[in-house]
Order: C-alpha cells, then structure tokens, then sequence
C-alpha cells in the first residue's frame, strides 16, 4: 500500500513503486517518447530495476550524467538540451527524473526550460530527494559557485518516493537527508523533532517519510512562490548552502545535509541570541547535531568568505543577510536580517 499526498502543487506517492499510478501514467504516453535523466550511481544501482518493473520504459531513452553537485550547472544542461534535439523531444513527451537532489533539480530545469515546458516526474533515490529536492516545485542549478542561482519554479505531474532505494544509499547520504527530517521538525512540528530524538534506525520508514514530506508540501501549498511561509524551509540553508559552496571551491565537497545541520546548529545559536530559543532547546539541538554529524574542517580564516558567499543568498535585501530563526522547537519565524558582525559570532561559537 502507498500513502499519497495530493494537494494544488504537490502530488506525491510513498511506498512501493510498482504498487502506484506510475504504470497507468507510462501508459498514458502510449505514443510519446519518453526520456530518463539520471547520474552514474543511479544508472548503476536503480535503473535496472525501474526497467525490468515497467516495460513501458523498454523503449526509453536514457540520458546518463556524472555524478555530483559540481556537474549541476548549465553546461550539463546545455549537453542534455542539446540531445533532446538530436532525440527530437517534442512538448508532449515525458522527462522522468531517476536520481538524487542533483538530478530532480538539474532535471527538473531541464525539463522545464526545454521547449518553454515539457511535462516531468521526479523518482527521487536519495532521502534527501525524498523529504526534500524532489517536492515543492523548485528546479535550479548552481552558476559561478554559488548554489542554486538560475532557476524556475516548475511542478513535476507525479513524485514517487519509493524506500527500496534507500538501501543503495551510503551512511553520509542517509544522514544528509535526516538532516532535513529534522530541520521539518525544528520548523513546523515538535511532535517529529521528538521522534527524531528517539530515532535509532539506519532508514526511515514510509510512516516517517509521510510525516516529513507532508510538513513540506502543506508550507508549499500555502506558499508555492516562496513569498511568506515557505521561507521557513529556508532555516539552516543560509549558512548551510554558504558552507557548501566554500567546501565545495576547496574541493572538500561536503553532502548537502550535513552543511545544512551545520547552518541549522549556527542559526540556532542566533536565534537565541536573536529571537525567542531557549538556551535548553539550543543545547538540544547542539547535542543531536554535534552526535550525529562530524565536524565540518571550518576555521575563523573561512569566515569572510563564508559571509561573502551568504551575501548572495536570494532572500537579501540591502547590506542584511535574511534569516529564518526558531523561536521554539516546531516554530520558526521568517525575514530575521542579521548584521555580519551578529553572524560571525554565530560562527566563532560553533567553529571557532
């Protein structure tokens, strides 16, 4: 059995794949061509058996990419782009996007770009491309190094979370994609920080993926252009996506989940200082972050780069950097504008 969550922007399925509405949805391009965009892992460990469960793929062409968030940028897209043409994509063929966050996002702009819009479906592999890249309707690539800088938001017709392809995932991906279970937590629902609090196993359940993407596609669904409420998502992603990038420059590339439970330990030290945490809560999530992640190779040298680097986030205005801090465990509060010299603090704290 799969749990679904279908709302205005999101219609997701969390279970088993060849239990869901992807076979009807293959079958209803018939007599479209269909296109799969995946990376080398996943061509390796999932594709053979998305092709032997659907033979309605048979006949698919398959776009094989390298892997790494350093191959998510626009010239990648151009070499996709370039054979959709020579394949001769039409508007009414179908992306389906086979991978992790690199590939939903790389896909998804891909997809969405291509002839001003050719429907897509994301099959996220990783956890988190589950609780995460794959949902919400955000596409983008990094340009120039910094994260995330060209792209749309465009909405995929189906997601399908299936957790068999959690068990191809290394111990740093799994943890980078708790790193956003627990950031849902910290935002939006004390009842799931407390259970990530408890959680001892390897993988998550479909229970627990519910839960987490659920808490995502209803902040999405109040706020699909990211004008309010989505921001929150935000939270651990302005230091996060800055202590990704500047690893990444120092070829020290660093998972997503784990810079962002970095920038999730920093900002909740600024909320303390600058909203409404207790210092109680604070140490709580110091402790589960400072357990469950190594520390990152930071020194007070990287700050101004670090600073440099958040100065780019798209949330800015003015000489600011906007944050989303926690007033308390499940509630967060968007459009913080911090001063650099309260951010460095933050950082000499955790880093220094």
């Amino acid at each position: 059995m799969t749990l679904q969550i279908h709302n205005t922007f999101n219609a997701i399925s969390i279970g088993d794949i060849t239990q869901s509405e992807f076979a009807n949805i293959l079958k209803s391009y018939k007599n479209a061509q269909k296109v799969v965009i995946t990376d080398e892992n996943t061509h390796e460990l999932s594709w053979p058996y998305i092709l032997t469960s659907f033979e309605e793929l048979n006949t698919a062409e398959v776009i094989v990419l390298p892997s790494g968030e350093e191959n998510k940028d626009i010239e990648i897209c151009e070499q996709v782009w370039d054979t959709l043409l020579d394949y001769d994509i039409q508007r009414s063929d179908l992306i389906i996007n086979l991978g992790g966050g690199v590939i939903t996002d790389l896909g998804g702009f891909i997809a969405s770009v291509y002839k001003r819009g050719i429907r897509f479906i994301n099959i996220p592999t990783s956890l988190l491309a589950m609780v995460d890249a794959s949902v919400g309707g955000k596409t983008g690539v990094n340009f120039r190094g910094f994260k995330n800088q060209l792209g749309v938001f465009a909405l995929p017709q189906a997601v399908f979370c299936d957790p068999i392809f959690l068990k191809t995932l290394p111990e740093n991906e799994v943890l980078s994609g708790k790193a956003e279970i627990l950031k849902h937590g910290l935002i939006a629902s004390a009842p799931l920080w407390k259970e990530m609090l408890k959680f001892k196993e390897n993988l998550p359940d479909k229970q627990l993926l519910h839960k987490a993407i659920l808490i995502k596609s209803d902040i999405v669904e109040q706020d699909f252009n990211e004008k309010n409420e989505r921001k929150k998502l935000n939270f651990g992603h302005t230091i996060g996506h800055a202590l990704e990038s500047h690893l990444l420059n120092k070829d020290n590339p660093t998972t997503h989940g784990e810079c962002v439970a970095w920038g999730m330990l920093v900002e909740s030290y600024l909320s303390v200082k600058h909203n409404h945490l207790s210092e109680s809560e604070f140490e709580m999530v110091k402790d589960l972050i400072s357990s469950w992640y190594a520390p990152l190779p930071i020194s007070k040298d990287d700050f101004p780069v670090l600073l440099q680097l958040m100065k780019q986030d798209k949330k800015n205005k003015g000489d600011l950097i906007n944050f989303t801090l926690l007033k308390e465990i499940g509630n967060a509060e968007i459009n913080k504008e911090l001063k650099e010299d309260e951010i460095e603090k933050g950082l000499q704290y955790i880093f220094g």
